[in-house]
């Protein structure tokens, strides 16, 4: 049987150390390693932020619902919304540093590419095991990552 656990939180920055908080509680108790945990604490801060930041356009706009599920095998967290449709094939690829610097460019020339922000989205996707995003107009925008339990088959 799964463990689920609900938390709704109102769209302002704030709020995220208690998105965070929520998560690390159930990813210790499915039996992540500190690491992984922060990990997991990672991707939250930074999915809320986008949300906060690109589908409501600002705090106190609309509120971010947090799902945690685990199972026998994977634990879900599940970040809901009702801003602006999010297309995530939208968001550019950052670029490649090991081959720009085998290319010759300077640091300055890279960090000029590299712009503050813009990063969270790829490191999700390094982060978790899965991710999938979904959009209707009655649900909003929906964020599912996945992380697999260690040890588990899937």
């Amino acid at each position: 049987m799964a463990a689920q656990r609900r938390l709704t939180v109102p769209g302002r920055y704030p709020e995220i150390r208690k998105i965070c908080e929520f998560v690390a509680a159930s990813a210790s108790e499915a039996g992540f390693d500190e690491d992984t945990v922060f990990h997991l604490e990672l991707c939250c801060d930074e999915a809320s932020t986008n949300i906060i930041e690109h589908a409501y356009g600002g705090e106190d706009v609309g509120a971010i619902d947090v799902t945690t599920i685990i199972d026998n095998a994977t634990f879900t967290v599940t970040l809901q919304d009702s801003g602006r449709p999010f297309d995530p094939t939208a968001v550019p690829a950052p670029p490649d540093i090991n081959n720009d610097l085998a290319a010759g460019l300077s640091t300055d020339e890279l960090s000029q590419q590299l712009q503050v922000g813009g990063l969270g989205l790829h490191f999700i996707r390094n982060l978790m095991d899965e991710v999938y995003f979904t959009f209707d107009e009655d649900h909003g925008n929906t964020m599912v990552m996945v992380k697999y339990l260690q040890g588990k088959d899937v």
